[in-house]
């Protein structure tokens, strides 16, 4: 195995593969003497500047490195569409080479890859309603199946703190991921419980939806039920319930699926084996195959962000996307924030040192597919190729984010470990081995094995067979395995 890896020609830093001259493993060091000043070049990009002189072969972290990140820029050198042949969107030349998976087929043409039933409070005061009704109905259903039944059914409830008290766009925000919930063609059922005197008012909730499919999606409002109201959601989920085990999964292509891209406690080998296996994915699965995949973490940008915007498709799409990174500039900075604080502890441990640095590597997960659109928070994809999504870093608001913009499944990689999946299937990628060794019950594809030498287009097929394994139902994420569901709304205006 190599000591270090040098990854870009015009790179002043390389990566300790393993413990090099007293440079931890994933940690970088000067591979020659940088002047106080000067860039620090890493993935052929600045990945910040020296704070003082480095010597050759030290090591380079936030103790000698600061970021090079301020405030909004207008880009104007920057044009939309440089993009080589190579880059561009080609079709399958034959129907053979087409790839599917078994999924649900909805009656508005989505495909999901999971057929559960979803009970989804309007407003936070029936949190405690709706975990009684999944309760009990579970304990009903269970009681009623035989021996030998089971499901790949599940009921899910996914409380939360909003829906009333929240002002103009922070309220439409919140009304707007609960309509994408319920709406994802991964539940096989949604029932809706309302309070009935929140500001998420259920009928005009039910507006939201448009025209839904009303045996899939029921309405139950507590203060207009005579009686008790955890009895008559029981009745109702366990109607969806049986409705959903009706469904059988059919074959549809695998342009029908939309991916999330996330990462989350990266470390320094993140940017080198599990992000560029997600890149190589979402050039198959956006430029081969005609799916989707979103990209979201904007702050994970900055410092990147010029590589995206070169691959935009037209002037609108390159305007939204200088929009999308100084917008959120302006938020970090219109709250005393700085732009370039490096997101956690854990990733300096990791041997990232620096936003840019994390940027870098986090937006490899994009490939180099064109950019086709750029989604605000809360909006869904409804077009093929590459997205990008306005919403932070936070894991469990990011993924919910991504989740609601149609993704059926989010690709998560990790170099620190995490037990954590949003409300749809979260495939954890850990970009080191020892990482998959030692928590197996987080993480479900190893791409730590590239630095073993393990070719990437080897490992993309494993990969992609992975995925569709784990589509159709075939296979369970770890999260899944242990019953791991998160749900985060982006809370950013004024409580009343």
């Amino acid at each position: 195995m190599k000591e270090f890896l040098h990854i870009n020609p015009a790179d002043s830093v390389a990566v300790a593969l393993r413990e090099f001259h007293g440079v931890p493993a994933g940690h970088k060091f000067a591979l020659r003497d940088i002047a106080e000043g000067e860039d620090v070049i890493k993935y052929g990009n600045p990945i910040g500047h020296a704070t003082r002189h480095i010597c050759k072969g030290e090591l380079v972290d936030h103790h000698n490195l600061a970021t090079n990140l301020g405030g909004t820029l207008d880009y104007s050198d920057i044009t939309p569409g440089q993009l080589s042949s190579a880059r561009k969107r080609s079709a399958p030349r034959s129907e053979s080479e087409r790839a599917t998976f078994l999924g649900y087929l909805r009656p508005d043409g989505q495909a999901g890859i999971r057929n559960d039933v979803w009970v989804i409070p309007t407003v936070g005061c029936v949190n405690g309603i709706c975990r009684q009704i999944v309760e009990r109905a579970q304990q009903e259903i269970m009681t009623a199946s035989t021996p030998e039944g089971g499901s790949e059914t599940k009921l899910l409830c996914f409380p939360h703190n909003y829906g009333c008290s929240q002002l103009g766009e922070d309220h439409e925000n919140t009304r707007k991921i609960l309509r994408d919930m319920v709406l994802h063609p991964n539940a096989g059922g949604v029932l809706i419980v309302g309070l009935g005197c929140e500001n998420n008012q259920p009928h005009e909730f039910e507006q939201l939806l448009g025209n839904y499919d009303r045996n899939r999606i029921r309405f139950l409002i507590c203060q207009e039920v005579e009686g008790d109201e955890v009895e008559a959601g029981v009745a109702i989920v366990k109607e969806l319930y049986g409705q959903a085990q009706a469904l059988a999964r059919v074959r549809v292509p695998i342009s029908s699926l939309r991916v999330g891209l996330k990462c989350g406690g990266s470390d320094g080998f993140s940017g080198i084996t599990a992000n560029p296996l997600l890149g190589a994915f979402t050039d198959w699965l956006c430029m081969e195959q005609g799916g989707s995949a979103i990209l979201t973490e904007v702050p994970e940008m900055f410092g990147a962000e010029t590589i995206l915007m070169r691959r935009a498709v037209s002037a609108e799409v390159l305007q939204q996307t200088k929009d999308l990174i100084n917008d959120f500039k302006e938020y970090y900075l219109s709250h005393g924030q700085p732009v370039g604080e490096n997101p956690s502890p854990g990733n300096k441990a990791g041997g990232i040192s620096t936003l840019e640095e994390k940027a870098l590597g986090c937006t490899q997960k994009a490939g180099s597919a064109p950019v086709c659109g750029v989604l605000k928070y809360a909006e869904r994809v409804t077009s093929p190729g590459l997205h990008l999504l306005s919403a932070p870093g936070n894991d469990l608001v990011a993924s919910t984010a991504l989740a609601a913009a149609g993704c059926q499944l989010v690709l998560f990689t990790t170099g620190r470990g995490t037990p954590f999946s949003t409300f749809v299937p979260t495939l954890k990628v850990s970009s080191n081995s020892s990482l998959a060794r030692r928590k197996p019950q987080w993480i479900d594809f190893d791409a730590g094995v590239l630095l073993d030498d393990v070719p990437m287009e080897e490992l993309l097929k494993r990969f992609v067979a992975f995925v569709i394994e784990t589509a159709s139902g075939r296979r369970l994420t770890a999260a899944e395995n242990h019953n791991n569901t998160e749900f985060a709304i982006w809370k950013n205006g004024v409580t009343l």
